[in-house]
């Protein structure tokens, strides 16, 4: 059983593409004549149409640029407390190696070094005592 293409007319084809064009041709006419009748009331109310259209537009776009620099501003500053706590991270790890390599060489970290000042004064005011009791105690050679 074969079935055979349907029959392709090019006589009626050219019919309906010419009555299509005739159709659209007419249309375009009577848009043409309307437009001459109503003359400036459509050219405002086209004015008007594209005003509204160009608020309406500039207000989402308005809208969209505050969204878009809300967005960046909050990436902005996650990015800067990321990068804060980096540098510190990067800080306390350099104070830590320094810390080890003045330990390693002998020398004191901060917080015996303020040790051993505290004692030096502890030590001096205890001397100081000392001596004034020392001196109360013992007369002096040129006192009589």
């Amino acid at each position: 059983m074969s079935t055979k293409p349907p029959h392709f007319d090019p006589t009626a084809f050219t019919d309906n593409m010419k009555e299509s064009a005739q159709q659209i041709w007419l249309a375009g006419l009577g848009a043409f004549s309307k437009a001459q009748q109503e003359g400036g009331k459509a050219f405002e109310t086209l004015v008007k149409n594209g005003l509204d259209m160009q608020r309406k537009t500039q207000e989402t776009a308005e809208a969209k640029l505050h969204e878009a620099t809300q967005k960046m501003t909050g990436i902005a500053q996650e990015l800067n407390q990321k990068a804060t706590g980096q540098w510190d991270k990067l800080e306390t790890i350099f104070e830590d190696r320094v810390a080890k390599a003045l330990s390693r060489m002998g020398i004191p970290s901060a917080e015996q070094y303020q040790s051993l000042l505290d004692r030096i004064e502890s030590l001096e005011q205890q001397l100081g005592t000392a001596q004034t009791k020392k001196r109360k105690a013992s007369p002096e050679s040129g006192d009589l």
